[in-house]
């Protein structure tokens, strides 16, 4: 053999060594896109924290945020602090300094979860609006990780595919998903959590969504990550399950950890509020972002000089003031947390329940929902007409259990006013009986049903989700305290309408003219109302202002039956009348509004305001 051809035989088998030694160390895909959140990575550029990729585009963090040093039980990593924090990649991924994988995808992070969400997110470039269901998220749900997708087989449609294994709060763990054109898969510190097959062909992703870090984000929900980013990567191949196993062996030592304590501080996530006022007594409520002491300072002037305090250790914080006089005006502070991390709200003032010989005037505002903006404007409109309370005939929220959607849309739009007034709620539909309802309402027991006296008025509040039929227990309740009632004025209020010329909710009036103008199951309330000589009813669920004539035995009467009023006008997305008008209707009108209550010994008022505080409907009622 010449020397030559010896040393080409070397050389082929030093580069077969050298192949088959690459392959071996090193058997899964590169990314496309790899951010780690050390300090290193991260920098201060014009007022903004900027984290620089290892590959792929930099990203600035919005919301609240805190470098954590090498000395954190995670080693150097970004804590976010939930709310609307994240880190934004690109406010349009299609514009963004990268292409985003279409047919093959891996998602991979390092990260702790420090608050539970319906809606978590780690990585996203995604839409999930009604209808439009495109592209992906790497997330988490209230126990465990998430992973969703939409592909052109899945008709439209994302996977939504959770994992088995529950999450530890503040505890890293290594999270990867997985799509390779036919099989989603989800694995937790190594190992395969969860897997489905109803995805496939190329990913679809929307015209637009944002591509975002930390964060459950699409066109009209922002859902920010509270915890810990550690590293964050995508690659456009699908990663084998060695491979997932072999990446998890790095960072094996951050997840065997046990769990790091929450770091931000102090902070109120939900003002303070009032609920529940009477003659004597004024309930103040707020919330924290971490359990903590709380304390109400009140008095009849703003040095508030008298000291309640709470229970220890609450994110709710309820705190009863009592022993007060009627009608008479107080103010309050609340302060949380201890002489290192304390915060104080500033003076508000409240007034208690007044006298029945007193006139009084109280606003009504319905289906708020997820619209801030209109809620919140109303809430300034009826501020300024200085009511004593404000009564609210259910959907707050569009989605009970997004606790979001209380702190981030409900109270802080309704907060000019409940700061200075109680609201008295009944559920609607959309709070879907969720915990946070009774978590942040403070209410006779059961909460769901109750009443109230104010003045020479009573109010019963019901839950029309539930039974109301004869027989029922909110039923038989409704029908002793009717009977047992001496107010001069008696006023309902539940969510559903008995009557209601709305176009399309009870039969479509455009394609039939069948139609229950209103909801059966809570008509059968309607004998009761007539019976023990029910003033008004108070409804929304129908997004629109409707007032009836006073009606009695399914007729339109002058005077002597109760008026049903739907204000379902607070800020849900508008409904329409049905084309012709029914014998109980006296005004309609599409908009949304707020009403305004006044009442006076044998004289109750109506008045109902636009969205420019215009006055576009009235009513004067005298016994």
């Amino acid at each position: 053999m010449s020397m030559r051809l010896l040393l080409l035989q070397v050389c082929c088998l030093a580069i077969v060594f050298l192949i088959s030694s690459l392959a071996l160390g090193h058997d899964g895909p590169d990314p496309i896109a790899r951010w780690r959140f050390s300090s290193q990575d991260i920098e201060k550029t014009s007022g903004h924290l900027v984290v620089n990729a290892r590959l792929g585009p930099a990203g600035v963090v919005v919301g609240k945020s805190k470098m954590l040093g090498a000395d954190d039980a995670a080693g150097e990593c970004l804590f976010l602090g939930g709310g609307r924090s994240g880190v934004t990649i690109a406010k349009d991924y299609s514009k963004a300094e990268i292409d985003l994988p279409q047919e093959l995808i891996t998602l991979s992070a390092v990260v702790s979860i420090d608050k539970p969400l319906r809606w978590g997110g780690i990585v996203s470039a995604l839409q999930d609006n009604g209808s439009e269901e495109f592209g992906w998220v790497l997330g988490y749900n209230e126990e465990t990780f998430s992973f969703g997708l939409a592909s052109e087989g899945g008709k439209g449609r994302l996977t939504y595919l959770d994992g088995k294994t529950k999450y530890e709060l503040g505890k890293l763990y290594h999270v990867v998903a997985v799509y390779d054109g036919s099989t989603m898969q989800l694995f937790v510190n190594g190992k395969l959590d969860a897997a489905s097959n109803t995805q496939a062909g190329k990913i679809a992703y929307p015209s637009s969504a944002p591509l975002t870090l930390g964060a459950y984000h699409d066109a009209d929900e922002f859902f920010g990550h509270r915890g810990r980013l550690n590293e964050i990567a995508i690659y456009d191949l699908a990663a084998k399950p060695a491979w997932v196993t072999h990446s998890y062996e790095h960072c094996a030592h951050l997840a065997s950890k046990p769990a790091a304590p929450i770091y931000e501080p102090l902070q109120v996530e939900i003002a303070p509020y009032l609920q529940f006022g009477t003659q004597d007594a004024m309930t103040v409520m707020w919330k924290t972002n971490r359990p903590s002491s709380g304390r109400v300072y009140w008095g009849e002037t703003a040095m508030c000089p008298n000291l309640l305090e709470g229970e220890p250790a609450q994110l709710v914080h309820e705190i009863r003031i009592e022993g007060l006089k009627a009608g008479t005006q107080y103010f309050y502070r609340v302060e949380t947390g201890s002489a290192k991390d304390k915060i104080r709200s500033e003076v508000f003032p409240f007034a208690t329940a007044v006298e029945s010989s007193t006139p009084f005037a109280f606003a009504v505002i319905s289906d708020t929902q997820g619209n801030p903006t209109v809620s919140g404007k109303l809430a300034e409109f009826a501020w300024g007409q200085r009511p004593n309370f404000l009564l609210h005939p259910g959907d707050l929220v569009s989605t009970g259990p997004n606790d979001s959607h209380w702190t981030e849309h409900f109270f802080p739009s309704m907060h000019p006013l409940i700061r200075h007034i109680p609201f008295y709620p009944v559920l609607g539909n959309h709070e879907q009986n969720a915990k946070n309802y009774f978590d942040y309402v403070s209410l006779p027991t059961p909460e769901y049903y109750y009443h109230f006296d104010y003045g020479c008025a009573e109010f019963f509040m019901l839950d029309s989700n539930r039974n109301v039929q004869p027989g029922s227990e909110q039923f038989r309740w409704l029908e002793e305290k009717l009977a047992a009632s001496k107010a001069k004025w008696k006023i309902v209020c539940h969510h559903h309408p008995p009557y209601s010329s709305d176009e399309n909710d009870y039969g479509n009036l455009w394609k039939t003219n069948k139609s229950s103008r209103g909801d059966l199951r809570v008509r059968k309330l309607v004998p009761l109302y007539e019976k023990y000589n029910v003033d008004i009813v108070w409804n929304g669920h129908i997004h629109s202002y409707e007032r009836t004539w006073p009606l009695k035995q399914d007729q339109a009467v002058a005077v002597g039956g109760p008026i049903y009023m739907i204000t379902g006008g607070g800020g849900g997305g508008l409904e329409t009348p049905g084309p012709f008008r029914p014998f109980f209707q006296n005004t309609v009108r599409r908009g949304h509004h707020y009403t305004m209550v006044r009442i006076n010994d044998k004289v109750l008022e109506v008045q109902a305001y636009d969205l420019e505080n215009r006055l576009f409907d009235s009513m004067e009622i005298r016994k």
